[in-house]
């Protein structure tokens, strides 16, 4: 009676968090997939989803909702924007080098953290919710009489995040569309598989490394625009995303797009269910113990392929 509910609570709770990481690594692994490249600077293009998320609330008058429904859209655009200018002024001009992509990013990520400090401040700010109905969590258990429901001691989850669960759904099933019947998800798979031979059939792939690169850094500004109000914008939060972004590619295996939403919720649901009834430093070090374990037993991680 005790430990059900709590489980209940702990799982829904898990699931918020993974949903949001499965977003946030979605992004990882496609630019990776396709460009080859690993973005150090990903969080700050977290970062900067809330911070944005967080102008654009305070700027909007009205209801909460107005302004979250504006940041939904701003803030993707405005990540995605500075990642085209970051792949026309940076990676191309070193040719998608591997070793000078990591160092020209993680000039980038210093860049976008002490604009942010400068213009945004070192202070956390909140977001407020669109809206946040107390959900109480109802408990089946068997009596004299069949199952009866009840509502032990007041446990209960917030409508936004049960929002935030489905939202992250409906992003995931719709990049699933695009990628697998689509034109535009064909040209991508084929740029991912092919450089060259893509070059030869006349797909602009210098155009499809922008793209995508843009559309890695929106998807991780649209999983801090969705967080936000659940924790607060501040500068230095990219720092988590990304380490768990990576933890979450490499189990999923480097650019597998179904590894990396079950690495997510592999990883968010441990996370949730092991913070609440043990430590959330307990729940960081199963992760790291799970990235060792792969690397040393399936180096190519759970859904990807050995290299030829």
């Amino acid at each position: 009676m005790d430990f059900g509910p709590h489980l209940l609570l702990a799982i829904l709770e898990g699931a918020v968090g993974a949903a949001v990481l499965a977003l946030t690594a979605l992004g990882l692994s496609l630019v990776f997939g396709v460009m080859r490249v690993v973005n150090v600077a990903h969080g700050e293009f977290f970062m900067v989803g809330a911070v944005v998320a967080w102008f654009v609330a305070d700027t909007v008058a009205g209801h909460p909702a107005l302004g979250f429904t504006a940041a939904l859209i701003i803030a993707p655009v405005v990540a995605g924007l500075i990642a085209v200018l970051v792949d026309k002024l940076v990676l191309k001009q070193v040719e998608y080098d591997p070793e000078a992509t990591i160092v020209g990013t993680i000039g980038v990520l210093y860049i976008l953290q002490q604009t942010a400090l400068m213009t945004y401040g070192p202070e956390p700010r909140p977001v407020e919710a669109p809206f946040s109905t107390r959900i109480p969590l109802p408990w089946f258990e068997w009596g004299e009489n069949g199952f009866a429901m009840f509502y032990p001691w007041g446990l209960s989850i917030t409508s936004y995040k049960l929002f935030v669960i489905c939202a992250a759904a409906a992003v995931l099933v719709a990049f699933w569309l695009i990628m697998s019947r689509t034109r535009y998800g064909l040209i991508m798979r084929a740029t991912q598989l092919d450089r060259e031979t893509a070059l030869a059939f006349g797909i602009p792939v210098s155009r499809v490394y922008s793209i995508v690169f843009g559309i890695g850094a929106g998807l991780a500004a649209l999983a801090a625009v969705l967080i936000v109000p659940i924790q607060q914008a501040y500068y230095l939060m990219g720092a988590e995303p990304l380490l768990l972004s990576f933890i979450v590619v490499i189990i999923g295996g480097l650019g597998s797009v179904r590894g990396t939403v079950v690495a997510a919720l592999l990883i968010g649901m441990s996370d949730g269910i092991i913070s609440v009834f043990l430590s959330p430093t307990l729940s960081k070090i199963i992760a790291t113990l799970l990235v060792a374990l792969v690397l040393v037993f399936r180096p190519q991680g759970l859904f990807g392929t050995k290299a030829a």
